[in-house]
């Protein structure tokens, strides 16, 4: 048998560590010190992979110097359109060297030349000398590498998780020609990301073509005159172009080298340094994975240290089973109910397929035949309190729900927990989640495709991964987070899910009646818009705004934006406060009809056929912890306007119930305020009874209470608020209309009385600087790590933001809290009455007959007792046939 040939991998560094910045969210990988890490985390990542599958004997990584090169010197355009690099790339690839250089891999870099270069150059001499060469790298120019003992792994455009393998054939299949021709292809059709033109109107089917009759550019000059029409002409006026594209994208084969192919054989990881700096990066995953791919003796369970061989886990093989087997195996791996089971609901066209079910060690397939008496076991354990971990709990639920079949026992939801780990984030699929934790890839169809080229797991096996997803993220979660996850946010899933299902009824005749009233008075406004410039313009579009109010109208110019100039709500407000004129005070007039005439056409579509609407309530929808409306949103209705008051006229009590309930909390953010920051002003406020505002107007202003105008209470209601979410004097100044001066002197005047509020607001800041997070009353914690940033505006931002995280987090915890309260009181009291809608600080409830005394003890007591603060919780109740006519 011939000797197998030993394997050199060489990577482009600074190539792949782009892609992985742009593949993987920047604010999740983030050190406590505010160190972004997401392109050295993907890096690596990618590299461990390929080390598994590919197993190499030599290997190096090659990173560019800076952008300046031999290329840059003949041509000073060379790569010109490439932007800054971003901020939070700046610093990782000296720390990902870093890392490379403990795990014992050569890094290459050469002055005046490219990475491209030197892969080149050992790609060949590997070659020569009898290896087989792979080469890593996002740049097309290394395609003219590929022979027959160089083969190219290409990024796919989802970042560094998929390598498109390129060999001889994979080329001649995608671009019609060999590889060594690729750069006669780029020459004449050119690259936009190294800022090299091409031939005008010359795509790659027609220089495919030219190359494949003519074989070179070269060849294909000294026949230009044979080319005819518009592409024959450009090709002749522009061959310098060409020439110029062909010499710069010819990649060097003999640059001078400290190393050869010899010189890169694998060596052992030093562990000391590879943990030293995985620690320092928080690379806690990739760290077990390190150690398992070499083989290092490391942490506890990851090797086997006297077979010297990895015992990295295993998914168990997957059974298929029900009724009694089932029955006896749900009981062993359940420890009689006490152990819980990752639980997976296979769907097709949104019907029941079946279940995966899973232990640590073993797993089940069970697939669902609704109506057929073996089944017992399954719908007793879904429905029992036997702990489950799940997914997107709450969307399993009602899948269960619509197949007439009941779950209980949620433990515990891996979407909720990485959401409490990293509050920032969008949901992440079960997919993303097992490598982001577990380093591991599941292997996931590609919706787009007809017939997936991948197939995906078993919902067995994946219940199997969500035992081990969820056992590490509660390792990870701190004890306040982790009190948070089992009290709060697990238990409010089927409350949430209930509450979805059920819906609120709405009327579609108000709401088609109002919608009619307000395109009239749209179209209304829009012709008397018109007449004031004497033509019709799209009053939607910037650009033609633009052009009235700044060309047309000779009006002064707001802040620039992209397109121009801003012609957002709040630009357009401060021009017509300061250069008042009938067109602008009628544009905005057209844009509050326009705007709530969307949100009511929204809500028409939205109404089911059981004349409800059902919205959907997501809890990981903000980093504070409130939840979000979507699918409608019913939380942008407007409150405060006549108009928003006659949508909420078009929510009502459905049939066989005699009224809508509201609830509401009165200043909460404000008594939460009072309670943090221990100001003793504040709490005789609230404790008083008196009138929160006029209260505190009075003590600015040094007048009685009864003396406060409203002008004085609207300033001070302003400031308190605006004081919670880092209203400078400025922002005050802007919100009041007030000098700049007068504003700085009413928040020196509020500090004056309020002392401990300054104090308070200042520690918070500080605090979370120290901490990198900040934490609510009941321990949910937000990271900030925007705050040690060298960028003003992210700093500011995250400084703004982690002054009013405790407190807008806390008032979400304790309303919650209540709903919790409140739902679990009305099923014990077996009570008809329903909780329907989650509006910021706000429920509201649908009255069975006869039950609405019951069902105001209940919510009353759920909601002022959902925390005890050092100021009572004060809780506003109404009732009405619709939403508007229940507030209070």
């Amino acid at each position: 048998m011939p000797e197998e040939k030993p394997t050199l991998l060489l990577i482009d560094g600074h190539s792949l560590a782009f892609r992985a910045f742009y593949a993987l969210p920047v604010d999740s990988f983030v050190t406590r010190d505010g160190q972004h890490t997401n392109a050295i985390h993907g890096f690596i990542s990618m590299l461990l992979n390929l080390l598994q599958q590919q197993k190499p004997t030599h290997l190096a990584v090659a990173f560019d110097i800076s952008r300046y090169s031999f290329r840059t010197r003949e041509y000073a355009e060379y790569k010109g359109t490439r932007g800054e690099t971003p901020p939070e790339f700046v610093g990782q690839v000296p720390l990902l060297e870093e890392a490379l250089h403990a795990m014992n891999i050569r890094t290459l870099s050469k002055e005046d030349f490219e990475a491209d270069d030197i892969l080149a150059t050992l790609a060949t001499r590997g070659a020569a000398e009898g290896y087989r060469v792979l080469v890593v790298s996002g740049d097309r120019d290394t395609i003219q590498l590929v022979d027959d003992d160089v083969t190219l792994l290409y990024p796919n455009v989802r970042g560094v998780s998929e390598l498109k393998t390129y060999d001889t054939d994979a080329v001649i299949e995608r671009y019609g020609i060999r590889p060594e021709q690729y750069p006669e292809i780029a020459a004449l059709v050119g690259e936009t990301s190294d800022n090299l033109p091409g031939v005008d109107k010359v795509g790659e089917k027609t220089a495919v073509k030219w190359i494949q009759q003519y074989g070179t550019v070269e060849e294909l000059l000294a026949h230009a005159d044979a080319i005819t029409g518009v592409v024959g002409q450009n090709l002749r006026d522009q061959q310098d172009r060409v020439v110029r594209n062909r010499r710069l994208n010819r990649l060097v084969r003999d640059v001078e080298l400290p190393y050869g192919p010899a010189d890169l054989e694998r060596e052992a990881i030093d562990p000391t340094a590879v943990r030293a700096v995985f620690d320092r990066l928080q690379f806690r995953t990739l760290l077990d994975r390190v150690f398992k791919i070499e083989g290092a003796a490391a942490d506890a369970g990851l090797v086997d240290a006297e077979a010297g061989e990895s015992t990295a886990i295993s998914a168990p093989v997957v059974r298929t089973m029900i009724d009694e087997e089932l029955a006896k195996w749900l009981q062993t791996q359940s420890k009689d109910g006490t152990l819980p089971l990752g639980l997976r609901i296979a769907t097709v066209g949104g019907q029941v397929e079946g279940f995966g079910i899973a232990s640590l060690t073993e797993s089940a397939w069970v697939p669902w035949a609704p109506g057929r008496p073996d089944y017992t076991a399954l719908e007793q354990w879904l429905a029992s309190d036997a702990p489950k971990y799940l997914h997107d709990a709450k969307r399993q639920l009602k899948t269960l729900h619509s197949a007439g079949l009941e779950l209980a026992g949620v433990a515990g939801d891996t979407a909720l927990s990485a959401w409490l780990l990293r509050p920032g984030n969008k949901a992440d699929s079960l997919g993303g989640l097992v490598y982001y934790y577990l380093g591991e890839t599941l292997p996931e169809p590609d919706p787009s495709q007809l017939v997936p080229e991948t197939e995906a797991l078993n919902p067995a096996t994946e219940a199997w991964y969500l035992v081990r997803l969820q056992a590490e993220l509660d390792a990870r979660l701190d004890p306040g987070s982790l009190s948070v996850q089992h009290d709060i946010e697990v238990p409010l899933v089927p409350v949430l899910a209930r509450m979805e299902l059920q819906g609120i009824t709405v009327s579609a005749d108000v709401l088609g009646e109002l919608n009619s009233r307000l395109g009239t008075q749209a179209a209304e406004i829009a012709q008397r818009a018109y007449a004031e410039i004497g033509r019709e313009v799209n009053l939607g579009s910037p650009k033609q705004l633009q052009e009235v109010l700044f060309d047309q109208l000779g009006m002064p110019k707001t802040r620039s934006n992209k397109t121009g100039y801003s012609t957002d709500a709040q630009a357009l407000a401060d021009l017509q406060e300061q250069h008042p004129h009938p067109f602008l005070e009628l544009l905005l007039q057209h844009r509050d009809a326009t705007k709530i005439r969307q949100i009511v056409e929204t809500l028409q579509t939205a109404i089911g056929q059981d004349a409800r609407i059902h919205t959907t309530y997501e809890q990981t929808g903000s980093a504070t912890g409130r939840i979000s409306s979507n699918d409608p949103n019913l939380q942008n209705i407007p409150v405060k306007t006549e108009v928003g008051r006659e949508v909420r006229s078009a929510f009502l009590a459905g049939e066989g119930f005699e009224t809508l309930l509201t609830a509401d909390y009165s200043q909460i953010e404000m008594r939460i305020m009072a309670h943090l920051s221990e100001d003793e002003g504040l709490i005789e406020a609230f404790r008083s009874g008196e009138d929160l505002h006029r209260f505190v107007g009075a003590r600015i202003f040094g007048v009685a209470p009864a003396d406060v105008t409203p002008t004085m209470r609207t300033k001070v209601k302003a400031m308190s608020y605006g004081l919670a979410y880092g209203l400078s004097a400025f922002g005050l100044s802007k919100q009041l209309r007030i000098e700049v001066a007068e504003a700085r002197e009413l928040m020196a005047d509020y500090f004056a009385r309020f002392g401990a509020v300054r104090e308070y607001l200042r520690g918070v800041v500080e605090q979370a600087r120290v901490d990198g997070y900040t934490t609510t009353i009941f321990g949910r914690r937000r990271p900030f790590s925007d705050l040690g940033s060298t960028n003003r505006v992210l700093r500011e931002n995250a400084e703004r933001q982690a002054l009013n995280s405790p407190i807008q987090g806390s008032a979400a915890d304790i309303i919650k809290r209540a709903m919790l309260t409140i739902d679990a009181e009305i099923r014990a009291a077996g009570l008809a009455s329903r909780m329907l809608l989650q509006v910021h600080d706000e429920l509201v409830f649908e009255v069975a007959p006869g039950e609405r005394e019951a069902l105001t003890g209940i919510v009353t007591a759920g909601m002022a007792g959902a925390a005890e603060l050092s100021v009572p919780l004060d809780v506003q109740l109404g009732t009405g046939p619709n939403w508007d006519a229940a507030a209070h």
